[in-house]
């Protein structure tokens, strides 16, 4: 692998050389981040701020590992003239000092330049390809995440096991890239969170969506406030469509617009009319694709049909955040609201570096982007990240094997103040609904 995520402080005793390493995410975009933010080390501590975000970044990559380990394994903290090891409250009151703002920025700096380094090579006819979707992400059970956040509930007054965050997000379809992304409590419905990412639809564009996303002033507004922006839907079963012109299997259709929206945006107008193409699904019913682009000789039907099948890869990119990334873990590792909200950044800025890597290979290899494993490419990101750290300790051997015995000593004198909850059995959440067969009694 040519590059990588974590360019640590130039103020290193003994820097790593990691010049290809920086390539994606350099040195000066940390400082800009940390600049706008307003949460710039000035005092040198041994977690400086630029060592701060890129632990944050790589709590995810390696979700299967403590905090500690990841200070510990990655040299993430600058030596001290003791040499002893980082304790975890250092790392918490670091992770307190840094936020959430500069993660934030740094996620949408570093996806807006890197979707820029692939536009042209994954165009659909001249148009960016994306997609927008929803999730919902489990985190960790405290009081203050379930207080903000939420979590879904039940029939019976029953509750989920763990908050819930909801978050949409717009991808690069063929690089699964995350462009922009907006989340926060699981109360609000996907389509308040997609109305905050429409600015972030780039002008010569066509976004794809589910159905649940159709609504004759989201879209009105999309292709009203940008240039050249358009969209692919799926109709609804209920959506009523009245030919105006062609046939049924590629025609302009004509749908009435509620009441109610037009009584919440009276510029709407009473009718408002798309292209409807005739589809059919798996399990043999017909449907309609949905969109604003009129033009049947430079968008046959076909092309956009194979363009609404590409939007699965979205679903895709959840199950790599969720399952592939978390591997074993149930939830995101963080306590309290903030810190929960800058773990998400750091997950999405991670997530963008392994398809990053992944877009870099597939063009050395002369192949899609989609071809490639993204277990093992996050499996050579992990491996070559604990590499290079490697390399780099081997230049202050005696501190090295200070610091693990200190650290084995650590690992076994852990404090445990008392229980703030009582010891219950918590339902284990199930990845996969499951699927219950009756047995006939003879």
């Amino acid at each position: 692998m040519d590059s990588t995520a974590f360019l640590l402080a130039a103020d290193l005793p003994t820097p790593p050389d990691w010049r290809l390493l920086g390539e994606h995410l350099p040195y000066d975009w940390i400082e800009a981040a940390l600049s706008n933010s307003g949460s710039a080390t000035i005092r040198r501590r041994r977690l400086p701020a630029e060592q701060v975000v890129s632990l944050v970044i790589a709590m995810s990559l390696y979700r299967h590992r403590s905090i500690r380990q990841v200070v510990a394994e990655l040299d993430l903290a600058l030596p001290d003239s003791d040499d002893t090891c980082v304790t975890d409250s250092a790392v918490t009151q670091a992770r307190q000092r840094l936020g959430e703002d500069p993660l934030a920025w740094l996620f949408r700096e570093s996806a807006k330049n890197w979707r820029l380094q692939d536009a042209e090579r994954y165009h659909f006819k001249g148009l960016h390809l994306l997609a927008m979707d929803g999730t919902t992400l489990k985190l960790a059970d405290s009081a203050a995440n379930r207080a903000h956040f939420d979590s879904p509930s039940f029939a019976n007054d029953g509750v989920a096991s763990y908050p819930h965050a909801r978050m949409v997000i717009l991808s690069v379809l063929r690089t699964q890239l995350v462009l922009s992304a907006e989340f926060g409590s699981y109360a609000q419905g996907e389509m308040t969170y997609a109305k905050l990412l429409l600015s972030d639809i780039p002008d010569r564009s066509l976004t794809v969506f589910d159905s649940g996303f159709l609504s004759a002033d989201f879209f009105t507004t999309l292709c009203a406030d940008g240039i050249d922006r358009h969209f692919l839907i799926p109709s609804r079963v209920n959506s009523k469509l009245k030919l105006i012109e062609g046939d049924e299997n590629d025609g302009i259709v004509e749908m009435k617009i509620s009441s109610e929206a037009r009584k919440k945006n009276p510029a709407l107008p009473a009718h408002w009319r798309v292209r409807a193409i005739r589809s059919i699904e798996r399990n043999g019913k017909p449907t309609y694709l949905l969109t604003s682009l009129m033009d049947k000789a430079a968008y046959p039907a076909q092309s956009l049909q194979q363009c609404y099948q590409e939007r699965w890869h979205i679903e895709t990119s959840y199950r790599e955040m969720k399952q592939s990334m978390m591997g074993m873990a149930l939830s995101l590792r963080s306590h309290s609201v903030e810190a929960t909200r800058q773990e998400i950044w750091g997950m999405l800025i991670a997530y963008n570096l392994v398809r990053l890597e992944m877009a870099r290979a597939a063009e050395q290899a002369a192949c899609l982007p989609t071809d490639i494993s993204f277990v093992l490419a996050l499996h050579t990101f992990q491996f070559e990240m604990m590499h290079a750290a490697a390399l780099q300790a081997q230049g202050n051997l005696p501190g090295v094997l200070k610091r693990m015995r200190e650290r084995m000593i650590v690992e076994l004198n852990v404090y445990r103040p008392d229980r703030k909850f009582d010891r219950v059995a918590k339902a284990k959440p199930q990845r996969y609904p499951e699927r219950r067969l009756r047995r006939t009694l003879t």
